[in-house]
């Protein structure tokens, strides 16, 4: 049988077909635009998401016997806000993960309703990105549109009720609403007091790998697949990206370098951090996570090369760079503002230490080892709460610079174990969909099956060494510049 996973970006929807042995048949990708209508806003459309992922299904399936297709399932962008009125027409564009208007909103709730209650709601506090201050900003400065919502939906989730009818969620992307009580797998009635709507305004909620329902007839016939095709809920892009790098079961590792970064550690346990600096969020597999997010990895190396340098030869920069641990400039990766784990919307992007003898290649490093630092900061809280890693997996777009992996690898001074494929949360879509539809027993069993490591990056003591002094001059730098901060945003 074949199983589709679709992992909806911020800049693209990536689709892949997989069998049941785990074989990829095909990748599609299609890019919608983002807008940003006023500094630190972030919107896409939801009709755009529709339209782009039709015809990606469309694409990725042709010349392939789509009367094998048994089921569909996701991966997507976590924290939007999709909001549709009684007739489930969309109200107005989605506030995306990466939109910083929030503050006034963050600031009620953690400082007037209070971090020690949402924790115990929810098991985290509020940041610029969750949903529920995206909810409270649309009561306050759209109050016409607050007024007309019906539903309330995750990006990923408007799929597949275009897919099915369903107004449908799952668990993990769930758990970053901060309406959601983690812990019990369940909606939480505080929450949605405090944000002014009712749980009948709230998608149901499945487990990541349970099947929502069945494509509707017209969506089988435009796709030409059976009507007997089930879509899964899925999970939150980490979420799906942990699965489809095997991070699933206790105390396994994974970081992705996408758009955002993040580190990810699974847990059959649930736990939260008393600090709040980690999300604990459900995980996908049935049980639960930590993770800590920055809001800019990847996409600050596309910022510098694209906009500031004016090169796509990404490689062709890297190669330049070969004094790994002895950079005195440094580079803060906050060009969105920042989650984990400072949780400061209004913290930027930073270049310090430049020399008149300051090479091209000196920042392309710092920028590239900012991202790592920065990753760093979260996992120093894990380690905090006495958990030990030694080794991760890695995926998203920066996994396939061999030198970024080498810098992690040092920096983190832990192993970094790199899969067959790095295809991160469309393969975990499509796998979840393989669980929905009986091929595995289980997400633990469908990983073990399909994930496959091909080469380790182990750290050298060495550069172990030159990286622990640098990373002890990068973690004073946000503390002496976030007055800063407070002045120039």
């Amino acid at each position: 049988m074949l199983y589709v996973g679709i992992d909806l970006g911020t800049s693209a929807v990536k689709l892949l077909l997989m069998d049941g042995e785990g074989n990829i048949k095909n990748i599609v990708s299609k890019e919608y635009p983002l807008y940003f209508p006023n500094p630190g806003w972030s919107e896409q459309k939801p009709e755009d998401w529709y339209e782009q992922s039709m015809a990606g299904m469309k694409e990725l399936l042709d010349g392939f016997d789509k009367s094998q297709v048994a089921g569909i399932s996701f991966g997507g962008q976590m924290h939007g806000l999709v909001i549709l009125d009684k007739d489930d027409n969309v109200i107005r564009p989605a506030l995306l993960w990466n939109d910083g208007r929030t503050f006034e909103e963050c600031d009620y709730l953690n400082n007037v309703i209070g971090k020690e209650k949402l924790s115990e709601y929810t098991a985290n506090i509020s940041f610029t990105g969750f949903t529920a201050p995206k909810i409270l900003w649309i009561k306050n400065k759209e109050p016409e549109n607050f007024a007309k919502i019906a539903k309330i939906m995750l990006p990923k989730d408007y799929i597949a009720y275009k897919l099915t009818g369903v107004h449908c969620t799952d668990v993990s992307d769930a758990s970053g609403m901060l309406i959601f009580d983690v812990k019990n797998r369940k909606w939480s009635k505080e929450m949605c007091d405090i944000c002014g709507i009712t749980e009948d305004q709230l998608a149901t909620c499945y487990e990541s790998y349970e099947a929502v329902g069945t494509v509707l007839p017209e969506i089988a016939a435009e796709l030409g697949i059976p009507e007997t095709v089930k879509v899964a809920a899925g999970a939150g892009d980490n979420a799906a990206a942990a699965v489809g790098t095997g991070t699933v079961g206790d105390g396994m590792c994974n970081i992705s370098l996408g758009t955002s970064g993040t580190i990810f550690i699974s847990s059959k346990n649930f736990g939260v951090d008393k600090y709040n600096a980690l999300h604990s969020f459900a995980h996908a597999d049935g049980s639960y996570h930590l993770m800590g997010c920055m809001l800019s990895a990847a996409s600050c190396n596309k910022w510098w090369m694209d906009e500031i340098i004016g090169t796509k030869d990404y490689a062709a920069e890297q190669k330049a760079i070969d004094k790994l641990g002895e950079n005195h400039v440094y580079f803060l990766p906050y060009l969105m503002g920042e989650r984990s784990p400072h949780n400061n919307p209004n913290a930027r992007g930073t270049f310090i230490g430049m020399t008149m003898d300051t090479t091209r290649a000196d920042m392309t490093q710092a920028v590239l080892e900012g991202v790592a630092f920065a990753l760093r900061d979260s996992f120093e809280v894990a380690k905090s709460l006495g958990i030990k890693i030694e080794r991760t997996k890695i995926c998203g777009g920066g996994a396939k610079s061999p030198l970024w992996k080498k810098m992690i690898a040092n920096i983190l001074n832990v192993k970094v174990d790199v899969i067959e494929s790095e295809e991160g949360p469309a393969l975990g879509g499509a796998m979840l969909a393989a669980v929905a539809c009986g091929e595995y027993a289980n997400v633990e069993e469908v990983a073990a099956k399909i994930v496959k490591v091909i080469d380790t990056v182990e750290p050298e003591a060495e550069l172990v060494a030159k990286y622990e002094e640098r990373y002890n001059q990068f973690k004073e730098i946000y503390p002496a510049c976030k007055p800063l901060y407070e002045i120039i945003k």
